[in-house]
């Protein structure tokens, strides 16, 4: 395996990280009672996924290769 087939999902997953602090921040969860957004650790881990399979859906493609 290449390192650029590791890259995409990886920076993907840091800018969903990134993406789920700034909403922990910004939006959060004043009471605590919400789940995912009372912890801004568990607010990035659930974002980061979030972006990890957000990039297999913008991925390379086929590359020539699909047989259709």
């Amino acid at each position: 395996m290449k390192i650029n087939d590791w890259l995409r999902p990886l920076l993907f997953a840091i800018g969903g990280a990134l993406v789920g602090l700034g909403y922990y921040y910004a939006v959060g969860c004043s009471t605590g009672s919400c789940p995912i957004t009372s912890n801004p650790i568990i607010t990035m881990i659930y974002m980061g996924v979030i972006g990890l399979l957000l990039s297999e859906l913008f991925g390379k493609g086929c590359d020539g290769k699909c047989n259709m």
